[in-house]
């Protein structure tokens, strides 16, 4: 349930339209730089899925990864966790070699799936043990306490994972992600499919994660989470169209709202996109 990442960026106009620039803030060093990737690249047969992506992400923060179907994130999440290896591309996750050092940064990293990847035949507990053998943790027993009590698990620890509803899934899911204690978190459509209260709830945990020092680069499709983002990076045909905050992608696209600055990037990269092939 874990992974890896990489180094520096570089800025230019990008050949879709908009830019693909990485911002770096000014004495900006590798330790506050907790994802630091340039050129992250994946091609299946003749199809690049993602092309040159430069990404950084700053310590402690949330990021939002949005894009249309299809666009590269889930394929960028992936190779960032070093459960794909990239065709080009490289860099530093938490100070760390993502390609050189990967099993070193596997273990500080937590990766949710988009699909809930946990075992339907264990109960709560029994996953949340046997991801904690995976990791060789001391003190077992008690990660594993923690970990449901943080996540209200606790009551329902011997309830078989597959008949949970979405929601509670999706907690202990995030528990596994935890349990190591990781310093990054990287979440696939975390909150896909799961009813509105679940995901202000789930939302109100990552708050409280990135408060006490864990960043969090989290994929969505709804508007209204990619506005409880610190910062988001918007990408589609496998290249970053827009980086930023909510508001400044909204004003530089000239955009009414999120929604309306992404149907724009969107439309302006679909016609660059079918222009070049």
């Amino acid at each position: 349930m874990t992974a890896p990442s990489a180094g520096p960026p570089q800025a230019g106009a990008h050949p879709l339209g908009g830019s693909g620039a990485v911002h770096r803030d000014r004495g900006a060093s590798d330790l506050e730089l907790a994802i630091d990737v340039r050129g992250l690249s994946k091609s299946y047969g003749n199809r690049k899925v993602v092309d040159g992506v430069d990404m950084q992400v700053a310590t402690g923060r949330i990021v939002g990864f949005l894009g249309p179907n299809g666009s590269g994130k889930t394929t960028s999440l992936r190779m960032l966790c070093g459960l794909l290896t990239p065709d080009a591309g490289e860099g530093k996750v938490l100070g760390l070699d993502f390609r050189r050092q990967a099993a070193e940064v596997k273990r500080q990293v937590g990766y949710m799936t988009q699909k809930f990847g946990l075992y339907e035949d264990l109960s709560i507990r029994e996953n949340l043990d046997f991801i904690a053998r995976l990791f060789s943790m001391e003190n077992r027993k008690q990660a594993v306490d923690d970990a449901l009590e943080r996540l209200g698990l606790k009551s329902r620890e011997k309830q078989l994972a597959g008949a949970l509803s979405g929601g509670w899934k999706q907690r202990l899911a995030l528990a596994a992600c935890l349990l190591h204690k990781p310093r990054l978190l990287l979440l696939d459509e975390p909150t896909a499919g799961v009813d509105p209260k679940a995901r202000r709830e789930f939302w109100d945990q990552i708050r409280q994660l990135a408060q006490e020092g864990i960043t969090v680069l989290v994929s969505t499709h709804y508007m209204d989470e990619a506005e409880r983002c610190d910062e988001l990076v918007y990408i589609a045909y496998g290249r970053v169209l827009a980086r930023g905050t909510a508001a400044s992608v909204v004003q530089e696209a000239g955009a009414k709202d999120l929604e309306d600055a992404f149907v724009k990037l969107v439309g302006q990269a679909t016609d660059n996109y079918s222009e070049a092939h």
